[in-house]
Order: structure tokens, then sequence, then C-alpha cells
């Protein structure tokens, strides 16, 4: 089986790579679920002033009605304004481009943001649009049957397991 970094390094890497290209206006905006456990991390370390957003995609991706709704859909809340503003997309794993996708469409029913930035903790290749992370801690390449999960330990720990479908 495939050696996987720890998430924690890589979370300081992340860290590291958006920390000079964000402003005092720049808002985050974390996927449920990885993606805002990723986000509340990357907000709280770079001290951003803008309040936390969070969205679920469920409702947008191109496949809902073939997806199992089994983690329940979480309420999206972004509490700044998205017109012209810099937001920072945050998810845990880039797979097929879908769920980014879905992201934007949904962004965009709040307002037209100025620039829309993608970070993502891990890149797993497989793309199926074309998408791509401006900020990304770690590619690797996964067979089809596997995927890439993001764990949260009880004491907010990040890590990262490779499971078969």
């Amino acid at each position: 089986m495939q050696s996987l970094p720890d998430a924690e390094v890589l979370l300081t890497q992340l860290i590291d790579q958006l920390r000079p290209s964000l402003g005092p206006t720049t808002g985050l905006i974390g996927i449920h679920t990885g993606g805002v456990w990723l986000a509340e991390r990357l907000h709280a370390a770079l001290g951003i002033a803008v309040p936390l957003g969070s969205i679920d995609v469920s409702f947008y991706r191109d496949d809902y009605g073939s997806r199992s709704l089994q983690a329940g859909i979480k309420k999206s809340a972004i509490p700044f304004a998205v017109e012209g503003a810099h937001v920072v997309i945050v998810d845990d794993v880039l797979y097929t481009g879908r769920t980014i996708r879905a992201a934007i469409n949904e962004l965009f029913d709040y307002g037209r943001p100025g620039r829309i930035e993608l970070a993502v903790l891990a890149d797993r290749g497989g793309r199926e649009l074309p998408i791509a992370a401006d900020y990304c801690a770690h590619s690797l390449s996964l067979a089809p049957s596997q995927t890439l999960v993001l764990e949260r330990a009880d004491d907010g720990r990040l890590g990262l397991r490779i499971t078969e479908k």
C-alpha cells in the first residue's frame, strides 16, 4: 500500500503557500466536510479577519440523483459579501473536479466574486473537468477503485487514509 504523508505537515505547507496571496478582504469557504475542517484550521492559522464560510454542494452536483446523502445535508453559510471579493474555496481532496464545479455554481448564487482560487490538501489525479488547484500541498496518483479520505481525530488532528471502493 502507498505511504501517505502526515496531514498535519501538509496543512502547514498549505498555510505557507496561501499566506503571501491573502489580502485583508480575502474570504475562505470550506466545502463540507473535510474542506470545512481545513478551512477552520487555515482561517485560524492565517489570522483572516473575514468570517469563515462553508458550503454543502450536495444539491448543486450534476450527479445529485445517483449519490448517497448518508452524511446528511449541512447548511451553507457565507457570512461575507461575495460580490467582487477574493474567495478561496477550500477542499480536502481534488479528484474529478465535479465538487469544485458545484461549489462555484453555488457560490455564484451569493454574488459574483472578483476572483476565485482553490486550495486543497491533496490532488489525487483523475480529473474529469478542467479544474486545477491554485494551492496544493500534495499530489499523488490513485487507482479509480481507491479513495483518499481525510479524517479528523477527537483531538482535532487530521490524517489521510486510502480506502477501496
